[in-house]
C-alpha cells in the first residue's frame, strides 16, 4: 500500500467512526518526516482515544503496523506515526491551540470530497 492509499485509508477509518473536520495534507514535498499528514477532530477526549484505538486497529488488520504513538494518555492529541503518513487526532481545543494547517499551509491539501462523507 502506497503512502497515498494509507493516508486515504486512514481518512476513511477517521470518517466512518464520525471523525470531524478530516484532512489528508501532502507533506513529501515540504520535509522529509512523511509524505502526508491527516488530521482530525473527536467531540470528546473519549471520541479522540477511540478514533486512535479504531486506525490502529483497522490498519494492522491490513498488516501496516504503527511505529510510534504519542499522547495516549492525554486524549486531548493523539499522534500515530506510521513512517510515511502521520495520523493527529485531536479534541477541539488542542486543533485550535496547535493549528497544524497553518504550519504546514506549504503542503498541499488532499480533496476528500468524493472520499469521505
Amino acid at each position: 500500500m502506497t503512502a497515498y492509499e494509507q493516508a486515504i485509508e486512514i481518512a476513511k477509518i477517521l470518517s466512518n467512526k464520525i471523525g470531524q473536520d478530516i484532512k489528508v495534507i501532502e507533506i513529501g514535498d515540504v520535509t522529509v518526516l512523511a509524505d502526508y499528514m491527516v488530521l482530525a477532530t473527536g467531540r470528546s477526549s473519549t471520541q479522540v482515544k477511540a478514533l486512535a484505538d479504531e486506525v490502529e486497529f483497522r490498519m494492522g488488520e491490513k498488516g501496516i503496523k504503527v511505529s510510534h504513538i504519542e499522547g495516549h494518555r492525554s486524549n486531548s492529541w493523539i499522534l500515530l506515526d506510521y513512517s510515511d503518513v502521520i495520523v493527529h487526532v485531536f479534541n477541539e481545543e488542542a486543533r485550535n491551540f496547535y493549528d497544524l494547517e497553518r504550519l504546514w499551509q506549504d503542503g498541499r491539501e488532499v480533496d476528500l470530497t468524493d472520499i469521505i462523507d
